[in-house]
């Protein structure tokens, strides 16, 4: 495909009006001012008039198949909505479900720009199977909570990873990557953790986790063990030792941030999920000046209720300079980098993520007529506190477009729809 004469955010987020952008062989291959002499070569022309070009979004903690409790769970504080809401319904989920669950929200994530995302649930297969079937990235880690305290090769978790990491890891043209999980401190033990994370290190591959997502979590792991914090808990333990994916960081402390720019741990904002659930605010503009690579996502539809990723990226430049009294704190251009670039690199996808020559054609085009838009003073600027997920009109992973106009190209919405409600209900009269 040729986008022809359309502006783009280029690989340092800056607008460039009247651009030509050339996508061969699932990556961007041409940019520049002008046509390229070899025009013809690319087929399909994109007429670019009144239309945005920017890298699309990568989605860094997601339970994608929690879109079954959409609407279900809510009103509660984070320890009685999963003991007594999530949980118990989780435990009626079938790998189906997950499959289904999982479909929905591939679909809703493509229709909001956003390619790739790191999900943290059950039915790792169905899971891996959907993202496939919509032409999505995903990382995925398989979860359980270590409860009992036992060497880590008597869960099943092990025999499980070291399949998924043989059948999946890099398959599909890299599209499916396999991470390792640990659920959080308060829902595992040091003895399983601590061979958990040498398995990990010992595979090259990184560890998802919850961390200091309440001030109970953080203030009862530090009476568990001596003063560490969760994160100081988790480094005595060998877990730091590879790289760490940490949702939430909601309650860490200074001397946390700075054990995070040690280890190179990449925390997660989940600034809708943190408000909706009453769990705080956490440091970002402390997290950002240290240098972390602060990414961005929208945590499962019982604690967010939405895939859409220029919410999360409105919250993410407005709560936090509310919370810290300061309107400089975040910058449109720190928001969307959290969005694109540093989640990709999280992910180890390091060829993914902006809008570069030789870089995946991960791409979306937003139309950017409407009167939210107008005057396009700081196209950024409206990017981020004017434009919604509904703005998309292309989303294109690996070159291949998967959403256009309004129409999945990769997915049976109406089916999908259908399933999840049916399987939402069943559950539901069951719990």
């Amino acid at each position: 495909m040729l986008f022809e004469d359309i502006s783009i955010l280029d690989e340092n987020l800056d607008y460039q009006p009247h651009q030509w952008v050339g996508v061969r062989e699932g990556r961007i291959d041409y940019i520049g001012g002008e046509a390229p002499a070899n025009a013809a070569d690319y087929g399909e022309v994109y007429k670019g008039e009144g239309r945005l070009l920017m890298p699309t979004l990568y989605n860094l903690h997601t339970h994608a198949p929690m879109t079954l409790l959409r609407g279900y769970a809510e009103n509660l504080p984070l320890q009685a909505w999963l003991n007594d809401m999530v949980w118990p319904f989780e435990a009626k989920m079938t790998p189906e479900d997950n499959y289904w669950g999982t479909l929905l929200a591939c679909a809703e994530m493509a229709r909001y720009g956003t390619v790739s995302f790191s999900d943290m649930y059950y039915s790792a297969d169905e899971r891996i199977r959907a993202a496939v079937e919509a032409g999505m990235k995903i990382n995925v880690c398989e979860s359980e909570l270590f409860f009992e305290e036992k060497h880590y090769a008597e869960y099943p978790n092990k025999e499980d990873n070291e399949r998924f990491i043989k059948q999946y890891h890099e398959a599909y043209n890299g599209r499916v990557r396999i991470d390792y999980n640990i659920h959080a401190e308060y829902t595992s033990n040091p003895l399983t953790c601590t061979e958990l994370a040498q398995e990990a290190k010992k595979a090259g591959l990184p560890i998802c986790l919850h961390l200091s997502e309440t001030k109970s979590e953080h203030e009862e792991c530090k009476q568990r063990h001596g003063g560490l914090t969760p994160l100081r808990y988790f480094e005595s333990i060998g877990v730091l030792d590879v790289p760490v994916v940490a949702a939430h960081c909601v309650w860490v402390e200074d001397d946390d941030i700075a054990c995070m720019k040690e280890h190179g741990v990449s925390p997660v904002l989940n600034p809708a999920s943190n408000m909706k659930l009453g769990s705080g605010f956490a440091p970002a503009d402390r997290m950002l000046n240290a240098g972390l690579n602060v990414c961005l996502g929208t945590d499962g539809m019982a604690s967010n209720n939405n895939h859409d990723m220029f919410q999360d990226m409105y919250l993410m430049a407005l709560i936090y300079k509310g919370a810290s009294f300061d309107p400089a704190i975040v910058s449109p251009k720190q928001v969307l980098h959290a969005a694109t670039r540093a989640g990709a690199l999280a992910q180890g996808r390091t060829d993914c993520g902006s809008i570069a020559v030789g870089m995946k054609a991960d791409i979306c085009v937003l139309d950017i007529t409407g009167p939210a838009w107008s005057p396009l003073t700081n196209p950024l600027v409206n990017l981020i506190y004017s434009a919604h997920g509904s703005d998309v009109v292309l989303t294109m992973c690996d070159g291949e477009v998967i959403y256009k106009d309004g129409m999945f190209l990769t997915l049976d919405i109406e089916e999908i729809k259908h399933e999840v409600e049916a399987r939402t209900k069943r559950i539901i009269a069951s719990v």
